[in-house]
């Protein structure tokens, strides 16, 4: 009896543990579509009317519009200042995604995405047909693609009401904050995409290269705990760094998740779904985010399909931990060992130098300041430039007036630089036309403020034995013996 006894037990316990493992096993890993494969479909699916980041709520209407045969279009509310803020639903499937976009109005990268990919949903008949059906069988897709049309049209952060919705997911004080609260509360996603944009001084840490994509799996309480919600979208964000380190390798970083009980990705992942937080940075000689919104484009499908087909199941916690943290340790222009001057003698300086990116219509100037001094060795620069034996020199203001803009072409520029010049005034023109000349460019009455210290606007020479060798213009380095061909986004001063 005590022998089938101890049978039976044993038995039994095989029989526990393998209807355990059968709830716990991992899904096999999906062959999910290759980087290749999106890279494409981007490039068919692109949405051309949409060139560049500063668009208006006028500007996405009639392209919403264009998809009401394929989407349930659903108007949520409208803005403080009376904005359509609308919603764009596909898929029949059990899982329910909720994406939302531009909660900060000058945050536009993942929206011009969304379009591409509303493209890329809608269309039939192609190689992408598979992917397509899987989607749609699998998933309940809803997406908000401007939640602060109000922002957007001044291309900046906050609402109408100057304030940051990001910070409104509890107190509910602005209409937009109360159509997303809404909105999630009637649809119940298990995820969430909260998608935005991020400086673009940040940096993978300790490395010099550009946090191009950040992620985050937002914590829901203040010990950042990590629970099945999180987890699923930690997992979800290893997947998707997967194909980013194909295409920007390096250029990943993790955004802090100390928790932020204002917000709404933070509330999202608290009330249960499993949020997804994308920050969009920058990327080089990308000003308008262009090759960005390809990589949204390509990594929120990933996600998408992992999401379908439950493969995220195959990835860790440890590998999301292990994506490298964000850091904001970048600047334009990094001088080393500047000579300034101060009561007679100079001192060898490191100069941090950032270009501040204002709207100007659809298109933008910069301003350049010295943003840090002195020992920056924990700064990386996007142009570096070892300064040693370079003394500042004040530079001067041309003493004739131009008629226009116009009357200046860019020999003419360089030829005043060296010269000691460097700024020129004009006669006619807005103080906010814009050029490309690398020069300072005033109105007849005005002129520039320069200097090096914190603060102040970089408009200066280097000069060895007395002689000019480098200009900075507005945060730009010029060798004025050998210039290089680059882009100065200017504005009339």
């Amino acid at each position: 009896m005590k022998a089938n006894s101890k049978l039976s037990f044993s038995l039994f316990l095989l029989f526990l543990i393998s209807i355990l493992s059968c709830k716990t096993a991992r899904i096999p890993s999906a062959n999910t579509t290759s980087v290749e494969t999106l890279e494409s479909a981007y490039s068919k699916f692109n949405e051309a009317a949409i060139t560049h980041r500063r668009f208006k709520h006028a500007d996405l209407q009639p392209l919403i519009q264009s998809h009401t045969g394929a989407f349930r279009v659903s108007k949520l509310g409208e803005s403080v200042e009376g904005r359509s803020i609308s919603s764009l639903d596909w898929g029949n499937g059990k899982t329910k995604v909720m994406l939302w976009s531009q909660m900060h109005g000058n945050e536009s990268t993942a929206t011009m995405s969304l379009f591409d990919l509303f493209n890329f949903l809608e269309a039939s008949g192609d190689e992408y047909d598979e992917l397509r059906v899987l989607l749609k069988s699998s998933l309940d897709l809803k997406f908000i693609p401007m939640i602060n049309p109000d922002g957007a049209e001044e291309f900046k952060r906050r609402n109408a009401l100057d304030i940051d919705l990001n910070r409104d997911a509890i107190s509910q004080i602005s209409p937009e904050a109360v159509i997303l609260k809404s909105a999630r509360d009637d649809f119940e996603p298990e995820f969430g995409f909260n998608l935005h944009d991020q400086q673009v001084y940040y940096n993978a840490f300790g490395t010099p290269k550009q946090a191009t994509i950040s992620v985050l799996a937002p914590a829901y309480n203040y010990e950042t705990d990590v629970n099945y919600v999180r987890t699923r979208a930690m997992q979800t964000i290893v997947g998707m760094n997967e194909v980013l380190q194909q295409v920007v390798p390096g250029q990943v970083g993790k955004y802090d998740d100390a928790f932020e009980p204002r917000a709404f990705g933070d509330n999202i992942t608290k009330w249960g779904t499993s949020t997804i937080l994308i920050e969009s940075g920058g990327y080089p000689n990308d000003p308008d985010k262009q090759y960005i919104r390809q990589l949204n484009f390509m990594i929120i499908l990933n996600a998408l399909e992992q999401i379908a087909t439950r493969s995220y199941e195959q990835y860790t916690t440890a590998e999301y931990f292990a994506i490298p943290d964000n850091d904001l340790q970048l600047v334009d222009l990094l001088l080393k060992e500047v000579q300034v001057p101060v009561n007679g003698k100079h001192y060898p300086v490191d100069l941090a130098i950032r270009r501040r990116d204002s709207t100007a219509g659809d298109s933008f100037y910069v301003t350049g300041n010295v943003d840090d001094l002195g020992d920056m060795q924990v700064y990386f620069g996007m142009e570096e430039f070892d300064a040693t034996g370079l003394k500042y020199v004040a530079g001067k203001v041309y003493e004739s007036s131009f008629e226009s803009v116009e009357s200046i072409d860019h020999a003419r520029a360089m030829e005043l630089l060296n010269k000691g010049y460097l700024a020129v005034k004009v006669k006619k023109g807005s103080r906010d036309d814009l050029h490309n000349l690398p020069i300072l460019v005033l109105k007849s009455n005005e002129t520039f403020t320069a200097g090096w210290k914190t603060g102040e606007s970089t408009n200066f020479f280097l000069e060895k034995d007395g002689v000019r060798k480098y200009a900075v213009v507005n945060g730009y380095l010029i060798n004025l013996e050998n210039p290089k061909t680059q882009e100065f986004k200017q504005r009339v001063y």
